[in-house]
């Protein structure tokens, strides 16, 4: 049924606590590929750009991007899946918008994705990725509640 799994990560502890559910879904027969993902966001000063140089910025987009490598090279190192191909993927943009527009263009047939169980006003002033996500790809997507995750609205 899935042959190729997006797993999508923030670079957070917390993203992590999809990997038993994808190491269990990757035994299934036909999977082929997992694919971990990280998507960085461009950085944007608070107020426009004024104060930070376009070097600094292009500086700081390269050092967001080479920890974003590292830490899912670390992932897929740590990560063994018998018989699947497992591979990192780095791109830049919004978040919701690039995890989905990556599916559909690399034909995932999975997405999973963490939620940090965030409601009320830190919701609405920080979003929710994974809820985006949900509402925007046309690939299935699997979210993962954190731990800790405390029932109601």
């Amino acid at each position: 049924m899935y042959r190729k799994i997006l797993v999508t990560f923030d670079g957070s502890k917390l993203a992590e606590c999809v990997l038993p559910h994808v190491e269990f879904i990757a035994r299934a027969p036909g999977v082929e590929n997992v694919v971990f993902l990280r998507v960085v966001e461009p950085f944007r000063m608070p107020g426009g750009d004024y104060a930070v140089s376009a070097e600094d910025i292009k500086r700081i987009n390269s050092e967001q991007r080479v920890e974003a490598e590292k830490y899912l090279e670390k992932l897929v190192k740590q990560t063994k899946y018998e018989g699947v191909n497992v591979q990192s993927k780095v791109i830049t943009g919004k978040a919701a918008d690039s995890i989905a527009e990556y599916a559909t263009k690399n034909g995932v047939d999975l997405i999973v994705i963490s939620t940090h169980g965030r409601s009320g006003v830190s919701r609405w002033v920080w979003g929710s990725v994974a809820d985006r996500v949900l509402r925007s790809a046309c690939a299935p997507v699997l979210m993962v509640r954190a731990p800790g995750c405390v029932p109601g609205v």
